[in-house]
This record gives structure tokens, C-alpha cells and sequence, in this order.
């Protein structure tokens, strides 16, 4: 069992953005959901685990490797997909597993081909090793992406983002490959889609503003909104008002209108009605809480 564990990291940018405040976290093996909406800081934190760019203060350790003083080690052991994976444009599947091995340090000709076949297998994309990558649909890049993450037996996996753009066919295959190997590793999902961490994940993060506002199970951050949570049809015109008068948690158009949330410890009555909270709930309350006011409404 691999244990992550990151203390007090921050990252201030020159800019002056707070991308990393005093993060603290532990994760061990399964998949875990980093959730948060886009500058929250998800891609700093992966970026400074993935060692591409140093924290200011804090510490973080995979069992007993010191990641941030020794980088060059967990590179050794760790898998990591960005959230734009570039190929070279003319190159084959295989001839890029390939050239990414020996970067690797696999310089044993027939390992290396052994393991470049054992990837695409993996990946379900031997029978397309000759072709050219460039020509893929993007959920084949991304496994060629998670084929590379693969190299050298990682321990911790990380990926940044990785299902945007792919159609709900490709979404599924790549859920799937994911889920098989957060059963022997560390993989940590970073994302601002809640149903990529919903699908997938048995633990979660919620960052924003550079900080975690919750970590645990996305059934226990569901289960903490049971009751509190209700929805009313109403009228753009009337959106401003709600804002004011409630403390509304999101808000999504149903054939031209909004559908409100809102978060209340009792019955706000006025045409609401009760409604089973889920994960999207979750993440707009924890990433919304210095804007919400609870009203309890009678």
C-alpha cells in the first residue's frame, strides 16, 4: 500500500495569486478526485507533485521519498499525463512508447518491445501500433497518454484534466482503464468535471482559492447536504431577486428557464420543494461558501 502525504504546501505566484494555501492532504492507493473549478489551483498542486515546478514551503512525501528534495527519484516512480498531452506529428503508437521507454531508462532492446506491447494491449491499441498518432480521435491519444504513464511500474499516477473533449464513448473506455489501475497505485484525477470524481473515485478533494474546503468520501460530502437542499423553477427576470433572498447554490437552464438551488436548514416553502442533494450540490456549496448566506426561510 503506497501512502501520499502532503503537508502545508504553498505556491505564490509573482503575480501575487495564491495558488497553493497551506495544503495538507493524505492519499493512498485507489483513485483519487482532485475537484475544484479552473484556477482553484488543481493544476499548481499536480504540477509541484509531478516536480515540473517547485512549492514555496511545505512538504510532500510518497512513503519515504522526499518529492520535493529528491525529484529526480520520483520521477522514477511516478506516471503523469497533462492536460494537453503533445505527440510528435508523424510518429507511430509504438515508435512513441518506444522512444519514451528509452527515456525511461529501459535500454534492454527486447524488454523495451515487450513492454511496448504489453502498454498497447493495455490500452486496447496494438491492432493501431503502425499508425500514426497524429490521426487519432482524442480518446486514443489519451490512452496512448495513459500507455506512457504506465512506463516503469509507477506508483503514483497522475492526470490533469484528461477527459475533456472526448466523446461519452471514449469517456467510458478511458473510466474504465483508470479504475483498473487505481487498484495497485496511487492515481490522482484532477478535474472540474463532478462526474468524472462521482464515476470513479471512492475519495475526494474539493480545492478553491488554493485551499481544500473538503476532503473525504463523495457519498459523506452528499450526505452532509440530505435535507438542506431545494429547487423552484422561476424566471430569469426573478434571478436577481432570488440571489439576494436566498442562498442560492447554482442555477441551470431547463427549456429557457432556471432551475435554482438553494441551500436552507428548513423549509423555504414559497414553491420549493426538497430534493435529494448530489455532487454537483457538494461542489458549488464548498466552492461558493464565503459567498452563502444560510437563510432558513418560513
Amino acid at each position: 500500500m503506497n501512502k501520499l502525504i502532503i503537508s502545508n504546501l504553498n505556491k505564490t505566484y509573482p503575480n501575487g495569486v495564491k495558488a497553493l494555501d497551506n495544503v495538507s492532504i493524505e492519499i493512498e492507493n485507489g483513485m483519487f478526485g482532485l475537484l475544484g473549478p479552473n484556477g482553484a489551483g488543481k493544476s499548481t498542486l499536480m504540477r509541484t507533485l509531478a516536480t515540473l515546478q517547485e512549492a514555496d514551503s511545505g512538504t510532500a512525501f510518497l512513503d519515504e521519498l522526499d518529492i520535493i528534495k529528491h525529484p529526480t527519484e520520483l520521477r522514477k516512480v511516478l506516471g503523469y499525463l497533462p492536460q494537453e498531452f503533445g505527440v510528435y506529428p508523424k510518429i507511430t503508437a509504438e515508435q512513441i512508447l518506444n522512444h519514451l521507454s528509452v527515456l525511461k531508462g529501459i535500454t534492454n532492446t527486447k524488454e523495451r518491445k515487450e513492454l511496448v506491447k504489453y502498454l498497447l494491449n493495455k490500452v486496447n491499441l496494438y491492432d493501431k501500433r503502425k499508425k500514426s498518432v497524429k490521426g487519432f480521435s482524442g480518446g486514443m491519444k489519451q490512452r496512448i497518454g495513459i500507455a506512457q504513464a504506465l512506463i516503469g511500474n509507477p506508483k503514483l499516477i497522475i492526470v490533469d484534466e484528461p477527459t475533456a473533449g472526448l466523446d461519452p464513448g471514449e469517456r467510458n473506455r478511458f473510466y474504465n482503464l483508470l479504475a483498473e489501475l487505481g487498484e495497485e497505485v496511487i492515481v490522482i484525477l484532477s478535474t472540474h468535471i463532478v462526474d468524472d470524481v462521482r464515476e470513479l473515485c471512492t475519495k475526494m478533494a474539493i480545492m478553491d482559492e488554493g485551499r481544500i474546503v473538503y476532503h473525504g468520501s463523495p457519498q459523506n460530502a452528499i450526505n452532509e447536504l440530505n435535507n438542506k437542499v431545494y429547487e423552484k423553477m422561476i424566471s430569469r427576470e426573478e434571478l436577481e431577486e432570488y440571489n439576494k433572498t436566498y442562498s442560492v447554490i447554482s442555477n441551470k437552464m431547463v427549456g429557457g428557464k432556471p432551475l435554482i438551488h438553494i441551500l436552507s436548514d428548513e423549509n423555504p416553502k414559497n414553491g420549493f420543494q426538497l430534493v435529494s442533494p448530489d455532487l454537483e450540490d457538494v461542489f458549488f456549496t464548498k466552492t461558493n461558501i464565503a459567498n452563502l448566506k444560510i437563510n432558513n426561510h418560513v
